[in-house]
């Protein structure tokens, strides 16, 4: 069964940066696309999910042996993840969650302060790195942890300053306000420092 997850988790995870990278960086491109910007992760992931697909066994060869006060830290990071996912989920809506608002001109969406977003401004992403670390720590797959780490790095050096980018063109003043008062991913303002660099 761990096996399983983990290779949902591999496969699905690239979903993330071959749809939020180019759309938020090529926002004036996908905003003429409309909804045929979807078809566009489709054809690129498509073929990376048939190549994962094929490499499973090699892929889910490589464990680390954690000890079971891991294993259920894990669960812990798998359920705080999923419950705050759930919760941006809600706040944003089904449209804010694809990405509708990013790629229609007639689906505006608004600026969300509230909830976990008065805390950081990229809860979605913190909440699907916390679940795949935790998925990590649970199936102690390597190419979990991987993953994970790739996800970090590319949401973090990539997505955000694209997104922040694409809110501050679409928000203005407010997003500039909104951006000065709370952190980018993690809520504790030294991570954000060391981040930063």
């Amino acid at each position: 069964m761990s096996d399983l997850i983990a290779l949902i988790t591999i496969i699905i995870w690239p979903v993330v940066p071959l749809f939020w990278i180019p759309v938020h960086g090529l926002s004036r491109i996908f905003k003429r696309l409309g909804i045929l910007t979807y078809v566009m992760p489709l054809i690129t992931w498509l073929p990376l999910a048939y190549l994962i697909y094929s490499q499973r066994g090699f892929l889910l060869k490589f464990k680390v042996d954690f000890p079971m006060a891991l294993n259920t830290i894990g669960i812990i990071f798998l359920i705080a993840g999923t419950l705050l996912h759930i919760w941006t989920g809600k706040l944003l809506g089904l449209w804010g969650l694809v990405g509708l608002p990013e790629i229609s001109t007639k689906i505006r969406g608004g600026l969300i302060t509230v909830g976990p977003f008065a805390v950081v401004r990229h809860p979605t992403y913190l909440a699907h790195t916390v679940m795949f670390f935790g998925i990590f720590l649970i199936t102690e797959t390597a190419a979990v942890g991987i993953i994970t780490l790739l996800d970090f790095v590319l949401v973090n050096a990539v997505i955000i300053p694209l997104e922040d980018r694409e809110l501050l063109k679409r928000f203005g003043e407010d997003y500039k306000k909104y951006k000065e008062k709370v952190p980018p991913f993690f809520p504790s303002p030294v991570l954000n420092k060391i981040l930063k660099g």
